[in-house]
């Protein structure tokens, strides 16, 4: 019997623990400056609430993110990202093809970890974003999760850098 209730009380520690955000949480905290312009970018972690996605989210944002943060982050001291996303919400491909607009929006919360320094955190921000749906075609045959996970990676970089990674052009998917 007490093997029995040790395996659901680690069950339900398990089940909760997967849920956890990674972000160590708090006051918005800037980048320092010296840290701008040597930082490179490390790993890239993500935890969620429930979100209504596709299983390969995790995979398409941490990729999308950190393309756009290697775009910023040219320095030499690998900074890590922790990503807590809060809220995600896609357009509708049906309701996008019928009238050609739609929005993507995504928001969370990011902060910078020194792994060299005991994982301190050096940076802490919200960041939300909303992207559009690029018309019909966009909206019916976009990859919904890679234009809001690149949007929210060029915010990244304009928030804790100052500079936007892309030039502003069709050559993104987001064309921002």
């Amino acid at each position: 019997m007490k093997s029995l209730i040790a395996t659901a009380a680690f069950a339900v520690l398990s089940a909760t623990a997967a849920c956890a955000p990674v972000v160590q949480g708090g006051a918005p905290l800037a980048l320092p400056i010296g840290l701008q312009e040597t930082a490179q970018i490390g790993s890239v972690t993500l935890s969620t609430g429930w979100l209504n996605a596709e299983d390969d989210f995790a995979e398409t944002f941490s990729a999308e993110v950190r393309e756009e943060l290697g775009r910023c982050m040219w320095g030499t001291a690998p900074i890590n990202l922790r990503v807590h996303i809060d809220a995600m919400q896609r357009a509708g491909r049906v309701q996008t093809l019928l009238t050609g607009e739609g929005t993507h929006t995504l928001s969370g919360t990011v902060e910078f970890v020194d792994p060299t320094h005991d994982n301190r955190v050096v940076g802490r921000f919200p960041v939300s974003v909303a992207t559009s749906a690029q018309g019909r075609l966009g909206g019916v045959l976009g990859d919904r999760q890679m234009m809001v996970s690149e949007a929210f990676g060029r915010t990244v970089c304009e928030q804790a850098f100052g500079r936007n990674p892309r030039d502003r052009g069709p050559h993104n998917a987001t064309a921002g």
